[in-house]
């Protein structure tokens, strides 16, 4: 029976298929037809002799029962479009183009243009389907057929990597274009011919604003690309996830790597740009979802996955779900992934053992007298294999033990296991810490419990202990727990003190960090203390600004703590190094957390938790403040009916995201929200800001200005108790609530906020959150990106003579060329030596063979062609400060002085090209002179002076000017010469500046004379002017003019006679003065600027 399946477009006259086929469904431009002698009623006489021809026929001419035929109203001639060999089957294809496809062909005007349209949507689906069977892996040739198109039509550079291909329709208006878009590392490119008609699309992933899934009347799904201030809508893709999914996976690593300058040293499969696949994104980004779903280090990759039945021995069944197998975890999630979910580090694992082959089950059992057993394995014995080799590996010496052992307290776990599920032992505890550091959580050292006190709150934290001893005695204790809707509930109504930090180590995941890490904080610490950085005195600074009102930040003791953590975390991360608001966060986890601990849980929070939080420009934050902005729109419409500018709420809730409601909160409040966030992550903010706005909505409305709805958020905030908190007052905020106009506003209990929270916005999935922030953050991005933008032109205007328009296209070619030295490569110098603490003048700087490439295209005379010294020596000229870098300032006073500066001016700018720099620049790279953010010593005298000298910096004057030698002034002169090729006036042009050679040799010669009257000479007869043969250029003769004068005679000429000689012949000051067509020139590096960087 043939399958089903999209035809190549064949014509067929209805008139002669109507004796064979029966109409089942029809529209006005597609009809499904039976087969007669198939289905219902068998048809007859007919039917018979039909269903005889087709019994008679063999495998390979047999035809489809069902087939699609597409038809317009005015036509006489249908085109087979689709096959299928059961009902089933072609009504999947028939739902397909009701969806897809009906609604569009309403936009076209004529009949041949729907038949086109439709016969390039249906080879390009069967065209599809081919390549998603496995073209690049089994097909090689039909994916170089595809990548040959690709070169061809696009002409991009050969380097760049095509990832995948996939047919859809391109939207030009409200008409579609039925084409192919290209997925390549650097772009997203999309080609279609029709009817004569070819259209052509070339968008850079960093160029990229928003990248969306979205629907509307005619589209039914689509994808939005906003790109350079245009929408681009692509639709009708046969696997349209699997696209989108691509697509968002190359727009981010475009943004990783070029805006946040990430090398991807840990992740192989990303690390070179030239091999970048289809496959490897994949994986890529199922491995981003598994390690931030089970809170997994960065090192971890999903290598198996099997679906499987866990016994659950609280609930007394087995639930659903999938095994997730890494290198060094064993992890389980239940299918809604909100019921039960487990991590079992190998570390932890004593055997494995197969109690029941008919099953398909087997056990793990883990150290602590505990086991799980697995059911319903399609594969188990390759899992049971594949969970000892890995025991096997990350076992310590200590643990392991004979396998007749393992087997027996396996088989006594199992028999335990079953007999009585309800009785599971308590995890071992922790490995103490390092002795180097304190043991101690600050809050046991200024507050510890008095097991004497029965005071009510003391009573309630007593039995909150107990709910979770219960808890621990049901569902395990430590790194293997089960997490299940009831861990959440407990959660919900508050941690007691006493095991706040062992809880929050477990549910960030900082226990298993710390775990394969030993000695490890020591150690940085040790290196970390007593360097001079840039972080460590921003560190200084805020150490007695960390909740100064405790009593442990009173002290050494805390104070000391906090600078250790800090500083540690600022030397392994350079790259964050210390940022404000690390210095609260980290405070309150060294209150219920010991010394490595606490740094353990900042790496969590830092790296895992709040990616990108905790850097120069906040990214992370901004991104959740937009996801935040989203779900006002969604949960609280009442309040954005009334303020339709959602801003106010990202900067007032900025401080909520960076510091997890601490800053806004008092400490005994915020302690909730904080274990709330450990166990549910970014979710957990956004519900809790959700449930403040809702909870002030009242107020919010009838405020008049933004001021008076931040008095109602913060008087809220002075009101929020912890009614059943067991801190003394002495440790306890005392917040602005306390006076009397506060205290008559009604209190909040936050254990009651964020039930709240959780009854109302609960329902919030973490993969929808995780879908928000993706698509958010390729706006903020480039928000920010527009912001810089918006802040290096104005610098820059002032200081030069070009439009604002001429200004923001030299800014766009600038950061383009910054961005091509990174496109193929990760060893480039601008990469490698990029600095993230510099001012936005410098974030976007060019190299010397970067600024090679684009200077030759935007200069106007072709000064330094075919002469790399020239461009050397441009590049020195320019680069200021000597770091090997031209930024986007120094780069655009060159081109004004070259495009708008006076005679002068463009003359000074030639005469110091042609004074070479002391030294080189070095071969592999660039030399920076700024430290690393958080790395090596700082000299603030040296920065102050440079600052300094660049405040007094006065114009400089051309007396300043250092005279040039014999040398330099052959290469001037022959600079000169080389201008005026292919000029109109060429002749008159060249016979001038041999005239001003010969004045200025002649003048010298008569200088030499009357200072050393007694030498013997060999000047030029006066009546012999040096000519153009005789001073040629270097195309035409290596000869020069002062072959008449004596070599060991030094000689040398100051600016002001070049200039003098120079301003006395009228058509040199004319070429000089000619306007120069800035925008002419702008369009052409724009089109050339591609194909230069290919051609370097």
């Amino acid at each position: 029976m043939c399958i089903k399946m999209w035809l190549k477009p064949e014509e067929i006259l209805l008139k002669n298929a109507l004796k064979l086929w029966v109409a089942e469904k029809g529209n006005e431009y597609f009809v499904l037809q039976r087969r007669r002698g198939y289905g219902e009623g068998g048809g007859g006489l007919t039917g018979l002799l039909v269903g005889t021809l087709d019994t008679m026929m063999d495998s390979t001419s047999k035809v489809a029962p069902f087939r699609i035929l597409h038809q317009t109203p005015d036509s006489q001639i249908y085109w087979s479009i689709a096959c299928g060999g059961t009902k089933e089957e072609i009504n999947q294809h028939w739902e397909w183009l009701e969806k897809n496809i009906m609604r569009t062909l309403s936009v076209f005007d004529s009949s041949d243009d729907i038949t086109s349209f439709v016969q390039g949507k249906i080879r390009g689906l069967i065209a599809e389907e081919g390549k998603v069977s496995g073209v690049q892996e089994d097909d090689p040739e039909k994916f170089r057929e595809a990548l040959l198109r690709f070169e061809k039509w696009f002409d991009l550079p050969q380097k760049e990597k095509l990832v995948t291909y996939y047919s859809c329709s391109y939207w030009r208006g409200r008409v579609p274009c039925q084409g192919w878009l290209y997925l390549s590392t650097n772009f997203l490119s999309f080609y279609s011919y029709l009817l004569g008609s070819e259209v052509k699309l070339v968008v850079s992933w960093n160029e990229i604003w928003r990248l969306e899934k979205t629907s509307n009347v005619i589209l039914t799904e689509s994808i939005h690309v906003l790109a350079n201030g245009e929408n681009h809508y692509f639709s009708m893709f046969l696997h349209l996830s699997e696209t989108f999914l691509i697509m968002e996976q190359l727009a981010d690593y475009s943004i990783k790597r070029l805006f946040d300058k990430e090398t991807f040293q840990e992740e192989p499969s990303l690390s070179d740009p030239l091999q970048i696949t289809k496959r490897g994104l994949e994986t890529n980004a199922r491995n981003e979802q598994f390690r931030a779903f089970f809170r997994l280090p960065k090192e971890e990759n999903l290598l198996e996955v099997y679906e499987s039945f866990l016994w659950v021995p609280f609930s007394h069944f087995n639930t659903l779900g999938k095994i997730c197998l890494s290198e060094s975890y064993l992890c389980f999630a239940s299918q809604d992934g909100s019921q039960c979910h487990v991590i079992i580090p190998m570390r932890e694992v004593i055997g494995v053992e197969k109690p029941d082959r008919s099953s398909r089950a087997l056990t793990v059992c883990v150290r602590g007298k505990r086991a799980l057993r697995f059911s319903e394995v399609r594969d188990f014995e390759r899992l049971g294999n594949a969970i000892r080799r890995r025991c096997g590996m990350t076992a310590s010496p200590q643990h392991s033990a004979s396998t007749e052992g393992i087997r027996g307290e396996c088989q006594n776990l199992i028999n335990h296991f079953e007999d009585n599920p309800e009785e599971v032992a308590m995890m071992v505890g922790q490995k103490e810490s390092s002795k180097t550091v304190s043991n101690e959580a600050l809050m046991t050292v200024f507050h510890p419990q008095d097991a004497e006190n029965l005071d009510p709150k003391m009573l309630k934290e007593k039995m909150k202990e107990q709910s979770w001893n219960i808890h621990f005695s049901e569902y395990g204790r430590g790194t293997s727990m089960f997490c299940t809707k009831k861990t959440r509930d407990l959660i919900v109504r508050g941690v007691p003190e006493a095991l706040r930090g062992e809880l929050w180590m477990l549910f960030s995941g900082a226990v298993n960090d710390m775990a394969v890490n030993p000695g490890y904080y020591s150690e940085i610490v040790d290196k970390s203390l007593g360097t001079s950085t840039l972080a460590t005195d921003e560190i200084e600074r805020d150490l007695h600004r960390s909740l100064p009102e405790h009593p442990a930040f009173q002290s050494d003791t805390g104070i000391s703590a906090l600078r250790r953590v800090l500083t540690a975390y600022a030397y392994r991360n350079p790259k964050i190094g210390y940022c404000q608001a690390m210095n609260i966060l980290t405070s309150v986890l060294l209150l219920y957390a010991k010394e490595e601990e606490a740094f353990w849980l900042l790496v969590a929070v830092c790296e895992r938790m709040l990616p990108d939080y905790f850097n120069r420009r906040i990214i992370g934050a901004l991104v959740d403040q937009a996801v935040f902005e989203e779900l006002i729109r969604m949960h609280l419409t009442q309040l954005t009916e009334h303020m339709t500018d959602l801003t106010f709420f990202s900067s007032v809730s900025l401080s909520w995201f960076l510091t997890l409601f601490i800053s806004v909160l008092p400490i005994e409040s915020a302690v909730n929200v904080v274990d709330c966030f450990f166990y549910d992550g970014i979710k957990a903010i956004l519900q809790l800001g959700l449930a403040v706005l809702d909870y002030n909505m009242e107020g919010l409305i009838s405020s008049h200005d933004d001021a008076e709805a931040v008095t109602i958020l913060s008087k809220f905030f002075d009101n929020v108790t912890n009614k059943d908190s067991p801190l003394p007052q002495t440790v306890q905020q005392n917040s602005v609530g306390n006076n009397d106009k506060a205290s008559s506003l009604s209190k909040v209990d936050i254990s009651d906020l964020i039930k709240e929270a959780y009854e109302k916005y609960g329902d919030m999935k973490s993969e929808e959150v995780e879908r928000m922030r993706k698509r958010n953050k390729l706006y903020v991005i480039q928000t920010l990106e527009d912001t810089t933008k918006q802040n290096v032109l104005r610098v820059v205007s002032q200081e030069v003579k070009f439009s604002a328009p001429q200004l923001d296209n030299l800014y766009a070619l600038f950061k383009r060329q910054h961005f091509l030295s990174c496109y193929w490569t990760m060893n480039s110098p601008v990469l490698l030596h990029h600095d993230p603490s510099l001012a936005y003048l410098e974030q976007y700087q060019l190299g010397f063979h970067q600024f090679r490439v684009l200077f030759s295209l935007l200069e106007p005379w072709s000064l330094c062609s075919g002469n790399d010294a020239l461009f050397l020596w441009a590049f020195r000229l320019l680069d200021e400060n000597q770091d090997g870098l031209v930024n986007f300032k120094e780069f655009c006073c060159a081109l004004d002085i070259l495009y708008s500066g006076t005679f002068t001016n463009k003359l000074k700018f030639l005469f110091k090209l042609h004074q070479p720099p002391v030294s080189d620049l070095p071969e592999d790279g660039v030399i920076r002179k700024s430290p690393e953010r958080g790395k090596g010593k700082v000299d603030l005298q040296a920065y102050l002076k440079q600052w300094q000298d660049e405040i007094l910096k006065k114009e400089e004057s051309i007396k300043d000017l250092p005279r040039i030698n014999q040398a330099q002034f052959i290469q001037f002169s022959k600079t000169l010469y080389n201008l005026f090729h292919g000029d109109p006036e060429e002749e008159s042009l060249y016979r001038a500046v041999a005239r001003v050679t010969s004045l200025l040799l002649r003048m010298e010669e008569v200088g030499r004379r009357l200072q050393e009257p007694t030498s013997p000479t060999q000047a030029a007869p006066e009546g012999a002017p040096l000519n153009r043969e005789s001073y040629s250029t270097p195309e035409r003769s290596s000869d020069t003019p002062c072959a008449t004068i004596p070599q060991e005679v030094e000689w040398s000429f100051a600016f002001e006679q070049i200039l003098a000689s120079l301003l006395n012949e009228p058509v040199l000051v004319r070429f000089f003065e000619r306007p120069v067509d800035i925008q002419a020139r702008l369009d052409h590096a724009k089109g050339a600027q591609l194909k230069a960087k290919t051609n370097k």
